[in-house]
């Protein structure tokens, strides 16, 4: 079976998506499969960067083109510079040779329309694999109107994709019922959830952590936010409790990632001269390990009202570590849901900065509490997250898209005809 996955971001980014991307790239791969990748020369994060136009990692032929030019500053550019992106991308999924199927992702948004014109012209089968809901996104964080002529020009292009896959895959519950009501239902609406490894990501004890002492952090109980900073994510909440802990010498917080509010939580931390606060640009993946375990809880936000729309990953890494999570968000998202069933961490609202310092309080003075909750994290990620499980999930659903005998079939229809 040929694969083809499109996404801006591939190896060696470290953004969620582009993990994931490689992650189930390098599964098929280990199962025989040939898998390409068409992806940006651009690295998230870093200007000026120019990755290779091909290259062969882990076996994955990983096609690049383009590269950022107007950058991220304003709407208007990161329009342009997606759009570049949609027509080198297109022009290479021509070229290279006709995969069996093709996996197109939501970065950019509406990239999908790739994968419907791949399916269209070459015949080429089309799994959508909805990371982020466009233009619920920017209309849930107040950037488009609900009603604008482009919103709704936007809304008709998303479920036009969605309702011409083979196959459209989701994160979480949220978000199955959202694109159910988007007129996508039955086989063709598949639920596989994030994941993460936990072969790469073990958790190191706190004493010997190298970030401590980086980070002058010694013994204290460390509270982490580590990732994308997103139009998505309540910043505000965490910084305001960072504020009011200000004074508690016990408590430090660090803030790793970047993203569009890195900068608000930068000024913030700045302006209010905070030293309770530990600023850091995002870590190689190859030390994530390292820079999740030096926490000893993890902040993870969503906009209220945003739930089903996107499902932050960075959850699931920080089970990996065998850390526990505050989730600041609505009660009935996907991760409040998943943290509430495995009881490794705890919920609150958005804007209770009252109720995220009183759960960071007692966390920090009840230690025992809170590694019972990392164990228990660690333990369902191996039960029900694992990237091998997933990733099979994926194998499985790609195969019966495509048509690939299962091994077991293959055997059966082997031993009928030699018996012939």
């Amino acid at each position: 079976m040929r694969v083809l996955l499109i996404n801006q971001v591939f190896y060696p980014d470290v953004a969620a998506t582009a993990q994931h991307a490689h992650d189930l790239a390098r599964h098929l791969v280990a199962h025989g499969h040939e898998v390409h990748a068409i992806a940006s020369r651009s690295i998230y994060g870093q200007k000026g960067a120019a990755l290779p136009k091909y290259e062969v990692v882990d076996g994955i032929h990983i096609h690049r083109v383009g590269k950022s030019l107007f950058g991220k500053s304003t709407i208007f550019a990161r329009v342009l510079d997606f759009g570049l992106f949609y027509v080198a991308a297109t022009i290479k999924a021509f070229l290279i040779r006709r995969p069996d199927v093709v996996v197109c992702f939501t970065t950019p948004p509406f990239i999908a329309l790739v994968g419907w014109l791949l399916r269209l012209i070459k015949r080429t089968k089309f799994v959508y694999w909805v990371m982020d809901l466009y233009p619920d996104l920017p209309v849930a964080c107040g950037v488009m109107k609900p009603r604008s002529l482009s919103t709704r020009f936007l809304e008709r292009i998303n479920r036009f994709c969605l309702q011409r896959a083979d196959r459209t895959v989701v994160l979480g519950r949220c978000m199955l019922q959202r694109v159910r009501e988007k007129g996508v239902s039955g086989e063709h609406l598949v639920h596989i959830g994030v994941w993460s490894d936990q072969s790469e990501i073990k958790p190191m004890p706190r004493e010997t952590n190298p970030y401590r002492t980086e980070w002058n952090l010694g013994n204290r109980f460390v509270v982490m936010y580590s990732g994308n900073f997103g139009l998505g994510h309540d910043v505000d909440t965490m910084c305001q409790a960072a504020l009011r802990l200000r004074e508690t010498e016990e408590v430090r917080f660090v803030f790793v990632g970047g993203g569009k509010k890195k900068d608000t939580v930068d000024d913030f931390v700045h302006e209010h001269r905070l030293e309770n606060c530990v600023l850091a640009p995002y870590q190689p993946r190859e030390k994530l390990d390292q820079s999740l375990s030096c926490a000893d809880v993890h902040l993870v936000s969503l906009t209220e009202g945003i739930e089903g729309i996107m499902v932050p990953c960075k959850l699931f890494g920080i089970m990996a570590a065998g850390r526990p999570a505050i989730f600041i968000g609505h009660p009935g998202s996907e991760l409040a849901r998943v943290l509430a069933e495995h009881d490794c961490g705890a919920v609150v609202r958005q804007s209770d900065v009252d109720a995220l310092v009183e759960t960071i309080e007692r966390m920090a003075h009840d230690t025992d509490w809170t590694r019972s909750m990392g164990d228990r994290a660690r333990d369902a990620l191996g039960a029900a997250y694992s990237r091998h499980d997933a990733c099979e999930q994926w194998r499985e659903l790609l195969e019966d898209v495509v048509g690939v005998p299962r091994a077991a079939e293959a055997s059966t229809s082997h031993g009928e005809t030699a018996a012939r």
